[in-house]
């Protein structure tokens, strides 16, 4: 299989410091598993869907589970954010940023805010009056 990730020896020195250290059970190897995971969460995969040259599916689920509660991709993630220096540009992905499902019509009603320059309408809401429910009439008693 040529489409399976492999990392190279370079790669997984850089960030095998990063993970836990093994109990006294001899585990899979490290290597082996961190590529599952890349493979699996970079396709879109359920886990039990890795190739088996990964090794068992329920392996490579279990160290991303537990390697991500002890916050071992975090420490991976921030150590090559360091070594990689100011970035230049960010990025912000959309499908984690919440709307609001009429957002999308908003543009097509013209209630969508214009934003170039200051604004045209300082708009603030009226004030309301809260009202207390009034109690059930009572009937005289016959």
């Amino acid at each position: 299989m040529s489409d399976l990730i492999w990392l190279s020896e370079a790669q997984m020195r850089r960030i095998e410091r990063h993970f836990p250290l093994s109990r006294v059970v001899p585990r899979v190897d490290d290597q082996r598993v961190v590529n599952g995971i890349i493979f699996v969460i970079r396709n879109g995969l359920r886990w039990r869907d890795a190739p088996a040259a990964y090794g068992p599916h329920k392996t490579i689920y279990n160290r991303f589970i537990r390697w991500s509660r002890l916050e071992a991709f975090n420490r991976i993630f921030a150590a090559l954010a360091v070594k990689g220096g100011q970035p230049d540009q960010l990025m912000i992905d959309a499908t984690h940023l919440k709307a609001h499902r009429t957002a999308a019509s908003l543009l097509k009603k013209g209630m969508f805010p214009d934003v170039s320059g200051p604004p045209k309408v300082a708009w603030t809401p009226a004030p309301c009056r809260l009202r207390r429910p009034r109690p059930p009439a009572r009937h005289a008693a016959q």
